[in-house]
């Protein structure tokens, strides 16, 4: 089993930035992809991106390549989503997630562990 927590969330003006971490605790040599995903109101969970825990290699979806950047310690037990120029569609409760494949997409339904969520609000 894993355990994921969230942390680092907050309010900020349009074109601020923000670091999320989400700390991992258990068998997360059992990890092999952790992610991040994303839900506004009223919305369905979005992928925003993901990271091979063994290889670094990531994958972003189109809207935030370029503004956010998602990494790892080296000892691969906290994973952090580095988000700059923060618009006000980027206002969402954010998640991290963990699979125990090795996942090249962003299907949720391929993660097997969740983290509760961290709001994230971005202002006009």
């Amino acid at each position: 089993q894993v355990r994921l927590a969230e942390s680092g969330g907050g309010s900020v003006q349009t074109g601020g930035s923000l670091r999320l971490s989400c700390a991992a605790f258990g068998n997360t040599a059992d990890t092999n992809t952790m992610g991040w995903f994303r839900q506004a109101p009223g919305k369905v969970r979005e992928a925003v991106a993901r990271i091979h825990s063994r290889s670094g290699a990531t994958y972003y979806v189109s809207s935030v390549k370029g503004r956010f950047t998602i990494s790892q310690d080296n000892a691969k037990t906290t994973l952090y989503l580095q988000m700059n120029n923060l618009q006000p569609d980027d206002t969402a409760m954010y998640f991290c997630a963990a699979a125990n494949r090795l996942i090249g997409g962003l299907d949720p339904g391929n993660y097997n562990y969740w983290g509760q969520g961290i709001q994230v609000t971005v202002s006009s």
